[in-house]
């Protein structure tokens, strides 16, 4: 069974408030083609397939006609909403495209029906999870002892009753740890996740599964494991993804336990780019670059500051997305500015650490409880 794993489209995504949506529209006609070229069984799309929860009209018609061509090449599609898009909107009409073979999440509703696709080995099960919060799943199953993620997402596997003899992939939006958040993705500046991991999904959680299709975390890598892989985004959306190597991600099930995965790497209509340099050293540079429209994070190193100098660039390369200065004036100011480290404590740890400044003893074990409610609500309430 040899399935497409993408997420994280954001389709409707502006750079440094530059339109990507011309970029976005190549680049999942590239993928159209790795689709073409690779024959799947099936397509995942695990999340964030908007930028927002309300996307601009643009993004939503070229979402329309990607899932179009997806459905006209009888390939069945599972999509999954993330933290970024709103369930209602992505599962609208997803009755109607279920006969498409367009298969959307519906909101968490305390159950989720597998889709049954079939090869030589056998059966492989397809469990479609939207984006869940702990208020979510303790919504559906009241009586259920959830005070994390970790426990919600338990709560919500354990629901499904994952037949252990048969291949099993799970689609899902979540961040996903190890080791009690010893082993963690690597992130970049264009993503989301909460100070001191009030979001972490302990990867024990998805111990039933075959192949884990995560989405959320724009670098391409797999965590603890193999089989529970973040493919990445099509597209690189921050300068801290520079050196990202952008890719489509192929799984490929044999028989149970049997698991093979390989990349299909995507070349960007626009690469990302960073020079540094003084203005005069940038300038100076050859005229005929054919990367010139690339687009690029320019920063600077003259002491002083130069009017206009975006504009002046920008005569090189019309793309410049963001400017900025290293000098001795910026260094000495990020000094001022630096916060103090957290040594990777929690923000529960850290109040428990004030409360005892404060009163002279430590929190007791129903304060410390009440607190992490406190400080999950105040998580759910601003992601």
């Amino acid at each position: 069974m040899k399935l497409i794993h993408l997420s994280d489209l954001h389709l409707g995504k502006r750079l440094n408030e530059h339109n990507l949506i011309d970029d976005q529209r190549d680049i999942l006609q590239k993928i159209l083609r790795v689709v073409d070229g690779e024959k799947p069984d099936a397509v995942l799309i695990a999340g964030d397939v908007y930028d927002r929860s309300v996307p601009p009209a643009e993004a939503v018609q070229l979402l329309d006609d990607f899932l179009t061509r997806l459905a006209g090449r009888n390939l069945p599609t599972f999509l999954i909403s993330g933290n970024h898009d709103s369930p209602e909107r992505v599962s609208f009409g997803a009755s109607l495209m279920e006969a498409s073979g367009i298969h959307i999440a519906p909101l968490y509703s305390g159950s989720v029906t597998p889709v049954t696709l079939s090869d030589e080995f056998g059966s492989v099960n397809v469990y479609s999870l939207p984006f869940v919060k702990p208020v979510h799943v303790r919504e559906c199953f009241p009586d259920a002892e959830i005070t994390s993620y970790t426990d919600a997402l338990r709560v919500a596997v354990e629901q499904m009753n994952v037949p252990a003899a048969e291949r099993n992939v799970l689609i899902a939006h979540q961040f996903v740890t190890g080791n009690g958040g010893a082993v963690t993705p690597e992130l970049s500046d264009s993503e989301s996740v909460s100070v001191g991991g009030l979001d972490n999904v302990d990867l024990s959680v998805f111990a039933p599964f075959d192949y884990v299709a995560l989405g959320h975390i724009h670098k391409p890598q797999y965590v603890g494991r193999e089989s529970v892989r973040y493919c990445g985004t099509p597209l690189k959306y921050s300068f801290s993804e520079v050196r990202h190597e952008k890719s489509v991600t192929v799984a490929e099930l044999g028989a149970k336990g049997v698991l093979k995965l390989h990349t299909v790497p995507l070349e960007p209509l626009h690469e990302m780019r960073e020079l540094r340099g003084t203005l005069a050293e940038i300038l100076s540079r050859e005229r005929d670059d054919p990367r010139a429209d690339d687009y690029f994070r320019v920063i600077l190193t003259d002491e002083d500051e130069i009017p206009d100098a975006i504009g002046k660039l920008r005569t090189r390369c019309p793309n410049v997305l963001r400017l900025e200065y290293d000098n001795a004036r910026t260094r000495a100011a990020a000094r001022l500015d630096a916060p103090a480290a957290l040594d990777g404590r929690t923000p529960v740890d850290l109040f428990a650490a004030f409360y005892e400044q404060q009163n002279s003893r430590p929190m007791r074990d129903e304060q410390r409880r009440f607190c992490e409610h406190i400080m999950e609500e105040i998580q759910e309430a601003t992601a």
